[in-house]
């Protein structure tokens, strides 16, 4: 009995903590057959995130395939100097100078979208804040002491993490002290796009596939009625029979 009760008294304390560090996720208006998003996110993974992170089971070719771009298009205006349109989006980091800058291999994002939601990639972009104590001198509300910097800070501003006593305990918030370049919905529509393309890298054909089992549903119905009154036919004879 004594076993049982620690065990339970172990499972509470696990599931407070957890439950103090939860962080409502922001949820972003997302559209995969947007193709003029997912060509400007493209354009910001190639730009803010492809100097660390690959995404290699995606080609260019692909991208200007699925978003009716032209080939040259592709490779002027999106995809890096010197790049051919059968590359992947590969990183130039190799894994020695990352090991040796970030402590780790930063991971290819191809599944990140699958992995982790796209609800949690659009809160994670957008949770930065100044944190003196970290290597890069920034923390992330969604993801606890992170590795990686913020790509985004000369967009954003710096943010600043505000720590707030209520009669139901202690809440956080992120508030921005310091403007960037950008407006705040500029910035939120950099980084909905830019998640936009994360998820369309994760299943190119999520399009395709959906168009495609709206057929495969009617077949299938077809089939059944088809099947049902086969069935009929048949016990009709049966039941003449007996």
């Amino acid at each position: 009995m004594k076993t049982i009760t620690t065990l339970l008294l172990l499972f509470a304390l696990t599931f407070s903590a957890h439950a103090e560090q939860a962080v409502d996720l922001q949820s972003p208006d997302l559209d995969p057959s947007d193709k003029t998003s997912l060509l400007r996110g493209t354009k910001h993974f190639v730009t803010y995130c492809l100097g660390c992170h690959s995404a290699k089971y995606m080609r260019y070719l692909k991208i200007a395939l699925d978003t009716n771009v032209d080939e040259k298009v592709m490779l002027k205006d999106i995809a890096p100097e010197g790049a051919s349109i059968y590359d992947t989006l590969s990183s130039a980091m190799n894994k020695h100078d990352a090991e040796k800058w970030f402590g780790t291999q930063p991971p290819d994002l191809s599944l990140i979208a699958r992995s982790r939601g796209a609800d949690w990639l659009y809160s994670y972009l957008k949770s930065y804040y100044l944190d003196d104590s970290r290597p890069f001198g920034v923390n992330n509300k969604v993801f606890l002491d992170t590795a990686m910097p913020n790509p985004f800070w000369q967009l954003q501003g710096d943010q600043h993490l505000v720590h707030k006593k209520t009669i139901w305990g202690e809440h956080t918030t992120l508030v921005n002290d310091d403007v960037g370049t950008l407006s705040e919905q500029e910035f939120d529509q950099l980084v909905t796009d830019l998640v936009n393309f994360l998820v369309y890298v994760g299943e190119p054909v999520q399009q395709e596939r959906q168009s495609l089992g709206k057929f495969v549903l009617a077949f299938l119905l077809l089939f059944l009625v088809i099947a049902y009154m086969l069935k009929k036919e048949y016990w009709k004879d049966v039941h003449r029979n007996d």
